[in-house]
């Protein structure tokens, strides 16, 4: 029984001194994703979308919910108003929505809640140039109520 014992352990030696005399395994070329991409430069994600929204809402309530685009979430009331104001110059039409009232989302901070006429304007360019003049911008689809009845 040693003796077999012994015959294992010499194979199994050898077969490790084997093994790491083979080469190397290479790496293997891999094509970069933007290639594949062509035009499609952004992910998104189906439940981010104002459509989703509105279906998964509805599906829910049996009524079509009416979704809106808020900007901001900053820490002082100037700065929304500064950025009401750069939106009103892009002609996107946007009113001031305070931290404590219904209408604004969670997270607290002051937003600008972009009316449902002018959310079509509101893009990835106008937002990737608002954010170089906003450093704390955020934005959210969320429906227009709150979600507690008013009174």
């Amino acid at each position: 029984m040693r003796w077999l014992f012994l015959l294992l352990l010499v194979l199994n030696v050898f077969y490790y001194i084997w093994h790491q005399q083979e080469a190397p395994l290479r790496a293997k070329d891999v094509t970069p994703l933007s290639l594949y991409r062509g035009s499609q430069q952004d992910i998104h994600l189906l439940s981010e979308t104002a459509d989703a929204l509105v279906r998964r809402d509805s599906a829910r309530s049996g009524e079509v919910a009416q979704t809106c685009v808020y900007l901001g979430g900053f820490s002082r009331p100037e700065l929304a108003r500064q950025l009401e104001q750069r939106l009103a110059a892009s002609s996107v039409l946007g009113r001031f929505v305070a931290s404590g009232s219904q209408s604004a989302p969670e997270g607290g901070g002051f937003w600008v809640q972009v009316s449902q006429e002018s959310a079509g304007k509101v893009n990835e360019t106008l937002l990737q140039n608002l954010s170089k003049e906003f450093n704390e911008l955020k934005h959210k689809i969320m429906p227009c109520e709150g979600v507690a009845p008013a009174g």
